[in-house]
């Protein structure tokens, strides 16, 4: 009886194709081969040679529509920036009308510090579950898996493209407070907490900016600890890639990594509904960064 293994060798191996840039066309190979125990006639080549086309991914270029802003992106942010103005300016009046200014500013401080909060929580899940094809999210998370490939990218962003997608959120979100709520307190809440999450993709382009050119106020912001630092989200690009997520100031950073809270809810996860973290993997060619190449920083 004949026995008859069939093996296919992939001489490349596959890598992760994210949808927000461009691709370019390569070919992937694959060789085919069949043995046997007996002597058969032969009527053709047993090898065969399939070439199968495929996409692989390439950076995005310096002048790539996909980071370039719309008017649809810019109007979103105008709205965005609107309807957190409005909340702090209610807040304000409110304030000056009952001459009590400290609990609208405390409950301000807190929305700036569990926006922080936030940002470190929703960073975690799109960088650990999901892809492309996730409802709602998938455009989020496929584009934070090309910035880890990439992450020099965000610094090429401009300004509406990068704040868009928070300040549609933000709009939806505030805008009912904005219309039925007068209180002092939750609209100063609302308001720093709202505007801090919308700018933190922006807070995220500035920590990996060059210092040299940054503007000084940004730089001074970042080194007292009011944004979130360079070298602090450095250490979220480098191996374990399961730390430092929080992009607006930082400053929940520590206190998350030394207790592990992430560790713990991905384990709660993973035994409730079986669910493996991106985190869990040896890292490959998905999180493995590419540094910029000579001509690219010249595109700049």
């Amino acid at each position: 009886m004949a026995i008859l293994p069939h093996q296919k060798c992939s001489l490349r191996s596959l890598e992760y194709v994210p949808t927000w840039h461009r691709p370019c066309q390569s070919m992937h190979v694959i060789c085919s081969v069949s043995t046997s125990t007996q002597t058969k006639p032969r009527s053709s080549s047993p090898n065969q040679l399939i070439i199968e086309p495929r996409l692989v991914a390439s950076p995005p270029l310096f002048n790539d529509p996909t980071l370039q802003s719309t008017w649809a992106h810019r109007g979103w942010v105008a709205t965005g920036c609107t309807t957190v103005l409005v909340s702090l300016a209610k807040s304000m009046v409110a304030a000056a009308f009952s001459h009590v200014w400290i609990e609208p500013m405390l409950a301000g401080y807190v929305g700036y510090i569990l926006a922080d909060l936030g940002s470190g929580v929703y960073h975690w899940g799109i960088d650990n579950y999901g892809d492309a094809s996730t409802p709602i999210f998938g455009s989020q998370i496929d584009a934070f898996q090309g910035h880890h490939k990439w992450p020099w990218t965000i610094t090429r962003r401009q300004f509406a493209n990068n704040l868009h997608a928070l300040a549609k959120a933000i709009t939806f979100t505030v805008l009912p407070l904005d219309i039925f709520c007068n209180d002092a307190s939750i609209n100063g809440f609302v308001s720093v907490c709202a505007g801090c999450i919308m700018f933190s993709q922006q807070f995220h382009a500035w920590a990996h900016g060059t210092k040299s050119k940054l503007p000084p106020l940004v730089v001074a912001l970042q080194d007292a600890g009011v944004l979130v630092s360079r070298s602090q989200h450095a250490a979220h690009h480098r191996p374990p890639y399961n730390n430092n997520y929080c992009i607006v100031s930082g400053v929940w950073n520590e206190f998350l990594d030394k207790q592990k809270v992430f560790e713990v809810l991905e384990m709660v996860l993973f035994f409730k509904l079986g669910v493996r973290p991106r985190s869990w993997s040896e890292p490959n060619s998905e999180w493995t960064e590419e540094a910029e190449t000579p001509s690219q920083v010249a595109a700049r």
